[in-house]
């Protein structure tokens, strides 16, 4: 993971202030920026573990039983989606690679948006990301914090203790990454660290002490067979693999960036595709896909106990917490900095505040304030959706990561034409690989039909997007002379 230091507010300074000088997209061509270019100072393996880093954390902790009860217990069927959500991740990041090598000032999904698509489609995705994507996952994740502590600790809790627990460690991350960005950025280089063992060390043990082969011949349920009810799995697996558009932020620093980040945005799904598969065929054939079903999000703790003994087990057990407050931790880093980058063009409410740097912590601390409140909402729609039962066997995050990969595809439609232009000279990369993307792109969203409550909730991320582009029409509209 690329370090945090002192210089890490002059860093976000020139990453949000990018987008504003971003030509109009039938230009097409690179930024000018006033800020100077970026050191290029990481390799090929910061790259890799940043995304590797983004990308592990509570997902496949949280998310396995519902792949499987998705599947109708069929093993065979959850590793298929697995790799089909990879396929579009690998082809997205090659895409998105492109865009980032033509982007001199640092990059992020917002940057790409304003540059190769337009000023108003760039205010969109911002509103989308701050108002509905980032905090929707932040409190999901949060949950899953009081979750497994709940579990650690055997308390007997519902979703109302377990949300305090979570929304309390949140609080904590975005106090720290606003007062104390250094601790921030040392939390989660261990956390990166700490999150791979539990899930190395079940992986290994579910799979030699298990019985993959006999567990991958069981087809699950007639019904979801025969069916497409296992095409829900999609949503859970999504959210595993999410946050790995992050990582193509740090294009402009890193060395041979036009080389360096394809490969490790291929490279790097690969390699959480292997942990991952490696990890649900090894508790699901160890413990049986109605026995991670019926444990819920207690199967991991349960199949420690099984392999490790009850002491051991609670040192694994500490390791699940620890990875997901890093998740945690990780998205909370990137929050604070989001709506300060807005602000920077006025394109968010209260820009004179929240565009602001403290002298004193030298970071957009009312960005971080404006992004707790939106999270803190955002911890009160999932305590009410989850008591009524408005998404079964999913949550609020699952559509709003579906709706970010329907926002997606348009920029993949813009590296097609930077192809067709003649900008982009590889075939491969300026034809195949968007419209592979685009295909994973519409997978995705085709299982995240299956929630009943799909289109209200896409209805709600749109009607997100339109506020931002009709707050920056009114913000700058002419006036009269």
């Amino acid at each position: 993971m690329p370090p945090q230091g002192e210089n890490e507010a002059a860093r976000l300074s020139a990453t949000a202030q990018a987008p504003a000088a971003a030509q109009p997209p039938e230009a097409a061509r690179p930024v000018e920026s006033s800020q100077p270019p970026a050191q290029k100072k990481y390799g090929f393996f910061t790259a890799l573990a940043m995304i590797i880093g983004i990308c592990i954390g509570s997902g496949i902790f949280f998310k396995s039983d519902n792949v499987l009860a998705a599947t109708g217990g069929s093993i065979a069927l959850g590793v298929a989606v697995f790799c089909l959500a990879a396929f579009a991740i690998v082809f997205g990041g090659i895409s998105f690679s492109e865009l980032a090598a033509r982007t001199e000032g640092p990059g992020g999904l917002i940057a790409y948006a304003e540059t190769f698509v337009g000023k108003r489609f760039g205010v969109a995705v911002g509103w989308f990301t701050i108002f509905g994507y980032l905090p929707s996952i932040v409190v999901v994740v949060s949950w899953a914090v009081g979750i497994y502590t709940c579990i650690l600790f055997d308390i007997d809790a519902g979703i109302g203790l377990q949300m305090l627990i979570g929304g309390a460690f949140m609080i904590l991350c975005f106090i720290w990454n606003m007062l104390a960005p250094r601790f921030a950025g040392a939390f989660q280089n261990v956390t990166t660290v700490v999150k791979l063992i539990p899930l190395l060390l079940i992986a290994f043990f579910g799979l030699v002490f298990g019985d993959p082969l006999a567990g991958l011949s069981q087809h699950g349920s007639a019904a979801a067979g025969a069916s497409l009810a296992w095409v829900a799995a999609i949503g859970p697996v999504a959210f595993s693999y999410d946050g790995w558009i992050v990582s193509a932020a740090i294009a402009p620093e890193l060395k041979n960036a036009k080389k360096t980040l394809p490969i490790a945005l291929v490279v790097a799904p690969i390699i959480i595709l292997a942990i991952y598969v490696g990890y649900f065929v090894g508790v699901s054939s160890f413990l049986g896909p109605d026995t991670v079903v019926a444990m819920g999000d207690g199967h991991v703790f349960y199949l420690a106990e099984q392999l490790f003994g009850p002491q051991f087990a609670r040192v694994v057990a500490v390791g699940v917490v620890v990875a997901v407050m890093g998740t945690v931790n990780g998205l909370t880093l990137s929050f604070v900095r989001m709506p300060y980058a807005l602000a920077l063009s006025g394109d968010i409410p209260f820009s004179r505040y929240v565009g602001r740097l403290s002298r004193r912590f030298g970071m957009p601390i009312a960005s971080g304030v404006l992004a707790l409140a939106v999270s803190a909402f955002w911890v009160m729609l999932h305590v009410v959706t989850q008591t009524a039962g408005l998404l079964p066997n999913s949550d609020v995050s699952e559509i709003t990561i579906a709706s970010s990969y329907i926002l997606y595809i348009v920029l993949y439609v813009r590296v097609f034409l930077l192809w067709r232009s003649g900008e982009i000279r590889s075939r491969f990369k300026g034809v195949v690989a968007p419209a592979f993307a685009t295909i994973g792109s519409l997978f995705i969203c085709i299982g995240s039909m299956q929630n009943p409550a799909f289109w209200s909730c896409l209805a709600a991320s749109f009607a997100i997007c339109a506020a931002g582009v009709v707050y920056d029409r009114f913000k700058h509209k002419p006036t009269d002379s």
